[in-house]
């Protein structure tokens, strides 16, 4: 049974029937802490969908999680940057009308959360690394355009399937 301190109860307790569902748990509670029972594994995985909705993402992209593919990672801010004006900093990551946030999400195929000196990432596994720097290059001061251009330069190229994957698993 793993217990996880929830700051976002209801969140929590609205998508409880969904996440019991979709991750194959129980979910309880007892004031704000949240406790999971089912198998190693899945509670493994519902803790870190727990600990992305409490951080602040959609339930949808939370969910995510669940996938093999899909990571959950957290920066905090305050390890990069070299000055403390991290309001600044934080007005650097999100941009003018989110802008900035939204292309590296575009650019990285990653979900971006930006939430007091925390930085909350969900990804396809091997697009975590390139949104991670990314988002530290603009932390130590960086322009957004060197960025960007830095993203399309180690953009992944797509592995194209010839059919032998099938025929390669039942031999």
């Amino acid at each position: 049974m793993e217990k996880i301190f929830c700051e976002k109860l209801p969140r929590i307790l609205k998508a409880k029937k969904m996440l019991e569902e979709k991750l194959n748990i129980k979910i309880s509670n007892k004031g704000k802490d949240v406790y999971i029972k089912g198998k190693a594994k899945d509670e493994y995985t519902a803790k870190r969908v727990i600990d992305a909705l409490n951080f602040g993402f959609d339930f949808k992209d939370a969910i995510l999680i669940k996938e093999e593919d899909y990571e959950f990672d957290l920066l905090n801010i305050k390890e990069y940057a070299k000055n403390h004006n991290l309001e600044r900093i934080r007005g650097r990551l999100i941009g003018k009308n989110g802008k900035t946030k939204k292309t590296l999400s575009h650019l990285t195929k990653c979900t971006i959360e930006i939430k007091d000196n925390f930085i909350g990432i969900i990804g396809p596994a091997e697009q975590i690394y390139n949104a991670q720097q990314a988002l530290i290059s603009l932390i130590k001061g960086s322009k957004q355009s060197n960025v960007y251009a830095y993203l399309e330069k180690h953009q992944l190229k797509p592995i194209w399937d010839l059919g032998l994957k099938d025929n390669y698993k039942n031999l």
